[in-house]
């Protein structure tokens, strides 16, 4: 059996503005720090020792990883980074607050926007730069060599794999494995800061679907949080 963790990095600076984040480069806040570390000792704590590292490009989730790595005790984990693991391009709509959005273009389109399979943001540029809309099928069609190419061999060589990234290159590496439909994908959500593992049979799929949210244990007289599975 082989061992797939997935993890959202934390809170970033534009995530806690509500903005349109996509391929802009923002850092973490101290809480997005605070919870990456919170993610080591839960790994640690559940027996889960990441032996290979693969991140986006973007720094939130390069410094997830560092960060939940050291407070593992697994800091010197060899670690890669690749684009193909970035997150969607949100073209025109990155730096937008979501609220702003939500009121310009009413709730059908800003859902389409966000959860659907196949809708693209329309391009944008700003400060000189394009910035690219993309659906999740385009991240998807450009995260299968990566999963192909570097994350299936990796965990047939016997390491447990670690992988930091965003919200849709998540969702869609977890259609990917869970085989999930159009229809199946728009109601799945990556909670940030939240280590998913997946126990991997010799086919590379998943023995449980969805796979399992590694969580903290409720206070006591308190209940544990309820997820969708694969959310």
């Amino acid at each position: 059996m082989f061992s797939l963790v997935l993890l959202r990095h934390g809170e970033s600076a534009w995530n806690a503005q509500d903005r349109f984040t996509g391929r802009v480069d923002v850092d973490l806040t101290t809480r997005g720090e605070d919870q990456a570390r919170r993610c080591g000792v839960l790994l640690r704590e559940s027996g889960l020792l990441p032996d290979r590292l693969h991140t986006s490009t973007l720094t939130r989730a390069v410094r997830t990883g560092e960060l939940a790595l050291a407070a593992a005790g697994r800091p010197r984990v060899p670690a890669r980074q690749d684009p193909r693991l970035d997150e969607r391009g949100y073209g025109v709509l990155e730096g937008l607050a979501r609220s702003e959005v939500l009121a310009r273009h009413g709730s059908a389109q800003y859902r389409r926007w966000r959860r659907s399979w196949d809708a693209a943001p329309p391009p944008g540029c700003a400060g000189g730069t394009h910035r690219p809309g993309e659906s999740l099928a385009d991240v998807a069609a450009r995260l299968l060599p990566c999963w192909k190419d570097v994350l299936a061999p990796d965990l047939r060589a016997g390491h447990t794999v670690l992988v930091t990234a965003h919200s849709n290159s998540l969702r869609a590496l977890i259609a990917l494995l869970d085989d999930l439909g159009p229809e199946e994908v728009v109601d799945l959500e990556v909670p940030i800061a939240t280590p998913l593992h997946y126990a991997l049979d010799s086919h590379l799929r998943p023995v449980v679907p969805g796979g399992r949210y590694v969580r903290a244990e409720p206070e006591p007289g308190g209940t544990a949080p309820t997820v969708h599975p694969g959310a």
